[in-house]
C-alpha cells in the first residue's frame, strides 16, 4: 500500500488530539486523480479510493471513519456513526463533532477550507467544511455554536485551525456582490477581484467567541500548490476538469 504525504498539526497543550491535512502526494489513484484521492464522488476508480482511505485510516490508528456527503450547508452532526472506508458517505452535512476516542472526522476538500475544532480538555472535537458558500452563511460561526451547544462547552475554550485552501491571492470572484450579498465588502479587493476567505473565516470564528490567540491557519494555497494539493478551480481551467480530494482529519487519540 502506497504511503500518503500529510501535514500534521497539534494545538499546544492538547496533546491527545490528532490533526492532519493530507496532500495529493502518494497513494494509488491514476491521473487526473493522482495520486492520493480520498473521494468516491469524483469519477475515480473506487478500488483505488478505498485503498487510499484504508492507508489513512491505518496510518492514524483510527477506530472509526466518520464522513459526510458534503453539500455546502450548515448542518453539524453530533457523534455520527462510522462508515467503512470502502463505502461513500450518505449522511448529508458539512460538519461533524465527536466525543468518542479513535473516531476520525474526515473533511474532504479541493480549495474549500477544512476547519478543525478542539476543546481545551481534548475530550471533544469537530470538523467543518467551508467553501465560500459556507462563509456566506457563516458556517464557521454557527458550527462553533452548534459544537458548544452539543457538549455544553464555552467558545472561549475552543481552539481552531484552518487547513490548506484557496488563498486570498487566488480566490477570484467576478460576481462577488451577487455571490455574497451585502456585508462582505471589507473582504473584497475590487481591483483584483479577489476575496480574503481566510480572514473571513477568522473573523467568523472570533464573532462566535473563539479567542483570536486560539485560531490558527495553515497558509498553503491549494490552487497555487497544485502539485501538492488537489484544486477544483485549477482543474476547471483545464480540458480534463476532474480532480481528486484531500482531507482534513481530526480525532481524539485513544
Amino acid at each position: 500500500m502506497a504511503s500518503i504525504a500529510f501535514f500534521p498539526f497539534e494545538f499546544v497543550g492538547i496533546h491527545n488530539v490528532g490533526i492532519a491535512f493530507t496532500s495529493r502526494r502518494g497513494g494509488v489513484s491514476e491521473p487526473p486523480h493522482d495520486s492520493a484521492n480520498l473521494s468516491f464522488d469524483v469519477n475515480d476508480d473506487p478500488a483505488k479510493v478505498a485503498e487510499n482511505r484504508r492507508y489513512i485510516n491505518d496510518r492514524f490508528g483510527l477506530t472509526g471513519w466518520c464522513e459526510c456527503k458534503q453539500v455546502h450547508g450548515d448542518i453539524l452532526h453530533v457523534d455520527p456513526s462510522p462508515i467503512s472506508t470502502s463505502e461513500p458517505a450518505t449522511l448529508e452535512g458539512d460538519g461533524m463533532a465527536t466525543a468518542t476516542p479513535g473516531h476520525g472526522l474526515i473533511v474532504k476538500t479541493a480549495d474549500c477550507q477544512p476547519i478543525m475544532l478542539a476543546h481545551r480538555s481534548g475530550r471533544y472535537v469537530a470538523g467543518l467544511h467551508a467553501g465560500w458558500r459556507g462563509n456566506k452563511i457563516n458556517f464557521p460561526g454557527s458550527g462553533v455554536r452548534a459544537f458548544c451547544d452539543a457538549y455544553d462547552l464555552k467558545p472561549e475554550d475552543v481552539f481552531a485551525v484552518r487547513g490548506p485552501s484557496l488563498s486570498p491571492a487566488a480566490a477570484e470572484f467576478v460576481n462577488f456582490e451577487s455571490d455574497f450579498g451585502p456585508g462582505f465588502e471589507a473582504y473584497f479587493n475590487a481591483e483584483a477581484n479577489r476575496a480574503d476567505l481566510w480572514q473571513m473565516t477568522r473573523d467568523q470564528l472570533m464573532d462566535a467567541g473563539v479567542p483570536e490567540k486560539q485560531i490558527f491557519g495553515i497558509d498553503l494555497c491549494t490552487m497555487g500548490m497544485d502539485e501538492t494539493f488537489f484544486s477544483y478551480r485549477k482543474a476547471c481551467a483545464s480540458p480534463v476538469r476532474d480532480t481528486g480530494r484531500q482531507a482534513g482529519i481530526i480525532w481524539i487519540k485513544p
